[in-house]
């Protein structure tokens, strides 16, 4: 059994490692402060009322050393039509952050960098909380309201140890290629469990679906694997992006650390990438067929564009599936170009497959089967001698139908023996790909085939590691 004091000494370590010194809280007031004097300028020279509010880690003092994230928001009142809005909102924006660009999320905003910070200025509408919400970004100083509200600098330092936590095993981040543990969340769930080991020591016994509901709304439902519902808006789960894979991740890694608690838990780390000869030789040792579906990646946010690859992705596996090719894992990357890898364990299979019809008794759809199919065997004629043999010019379709048991059987010609043939086709248009997938797919595309994924390393070199060597 491990003693509490050693994961004291861990944490400790770490807290001292990811706590912002003095300097570093001077320079991000500092900043922010100098920033808000110029916002309040702009909103000034308009003939509306507003204000600037700061929100999110480094509002709260749960930021972590190093980093450089401020987040703004330009308050304005909810009769101010959208439009107007986000004009005010850029021309705000653009002001303040001069070598700045504009961003789309639900509406338009800027970012840029000021004094070595990266800055996002946000408009939003100043509502009260839940339903009266114009936006989704409406929401979120009422987030940082709650939480200033109920922390202490104790309760700081454990919400910075367990975010460091959640980048060290992956899952920190609530954007759609991550799925995981957005900040917010990630200190809601500390502020209900009192400390970092505490919240620990209950993720390694959850058994999902879990639920929390800080200030007792029991209003909705939510079909999630975790659920934390909005202090601010109890329509709202805030975990709702959180996957299945990330909190099933959690509970492994927190188990790992009551057991065996170390620093390297809490340090993120890249796999080295994997050089083309080694993935030829786990290609060769596994006995498999990895197939890969190769094109340039949409010129769209990665918010859209990993739930249409992972779309795709289930598309292609489940075609894959039906036909007979027998998946065994499968990933999705994405950079300059984008890969839908699957690997198979077969490429090939026999020119025909079995189709099993209803059992003889159900008469109405039995005899629907039989008629449909008898016809299609009749393909062989007699030799000279008598004896039956197979046309040449007209080989048999179908095999049966015949009585297997009590049902109906066929053997029927497979439509497609080669994978690679099949992802080659106009077949892929129908498994059902992401929609800009789709358009790009049209264009243009590769089919890699076996040990050829080898070509990938320049690009995914690291993916193929983490795919070739996969870790909980």
């Amino acid at each position: 059994m491990v003693d509490a004091d050693e994961r004291r000494q861990v944490i400790e370590r770490v807290r001292e490692r990811i706590t912002p010194d003095a300097a570093e809280r001077e320079a991000m007031r500092a900043a922010v402060a100098s920033l808000t004097e110029r916002v309040e300028a702009e909103l000034a020279e308009l003939p509306v009322e507003g204000d600037v509010v700061q929100v999110g880690s480094t509002a709260r003092g749960t930021w972590l050393a190093g980093d450089r994230d401020i987040d703004l928001f330009v308050r304005f009142p909810p009769s101010l039509d959208r439009e107007t809005l986000e004009r005010y909102g850029l021309e705000i924006g653009n002001a303040v952050l001069p070598g700045g660009h504009e961003e789309y999320a639900e509406h338009p905003y800027v970012t840029g960098e000021f004094e070595s910070f990266d800055v996002d200025l946000v408009p939003c509408y100043d509502v009260g909380e839940g339903s009266a919400l114009q936006s989704a970004v409406d929401r979120t100083p009422h987030h940082n309201a709650y939480l200033r509200a109920h922390i202490d600098d104790d309760l700081a330092t454990e919400m910075r140890v367990f975010k460091q936590f959640l980048k060290g095993i992956g899952v920190y981040g609530s954007n759609l290629r991550t799925e995981g543990f957005s900040g917010y969340l990630s200190e809601l769930l500390v502020l209900e469990h009192g400390d970092f080991a505490s919240l620990l020591e209950a993720a390694a016994d959850w058994h999902p679906p879990v639920v929390f509901d800080p200030e007792d709304h029991g209003s909705q439902s939510h079909d999630d694997p975790l659920v934390m519902v909005d202090p601010t808006d109890s329509t709202r789960n805030v975990a709702a992006v959180c996957s299945a894979a990330n909190l099933a991740r959690l509970q492994h890694y927190a188990r790992d650390f009551l057991d065996d608690p170390r620093p390297e838990l809490f340090e993120s780390a890249t796999p080295a990438p994997l050089a083309p000869e080694a993935v030829r030789t786990h290609v060769d040792r596994r006995e498999t067929t990895p197939v890969a579906i190769v094109f340039d990646a949409p010129d769209i946010v990665d918010d859209q564009l990993y739930p249409q690859l992972r779309k795709s992705l289930s598309g292609v596996r489940d075609e894959l599936d039906r036909r007979g090719f027998e998946p065994i894992r499968a990933a999705t990357f994405a950079d300059e170009r984008a890969v839908l890898f699957v690997e198979l364990a077969h490429r090939t299979l026999p020119s025909i497959e079995r189709h099993d019809g209803p059992p003889v008794h159900v008469r109405q759809h039995a005899e629907g089967f039989y008629e449909a199919y008898a016809d299609d065997g009749d393909a062989y004629a007699d030799d000279e001698e008598g004896h039956d043999e197979p046309d040449s010019d007209s080989a048999p379709d179908v095999y049966g139908p015949f009585v297997d048991g009590d049902r109906y059987v066929v053997e029927r010609a497979r439509e497609f023996t080669d994978a690679a043939e099949l992802l080659a086709s106009e077949e892929l248009f129908t498994v059902g790909l992401g929609a800009r997938i789709q358009t790009t797919l049209e264009d243009d595309y590769d089919v890699l085939v076996g040990d050829a994924v080898a070509t990938l390393c320049d690009e995914f070199g690291s993916e193929l590691a983490a795919y070739f060597d996969p870790q909980p």
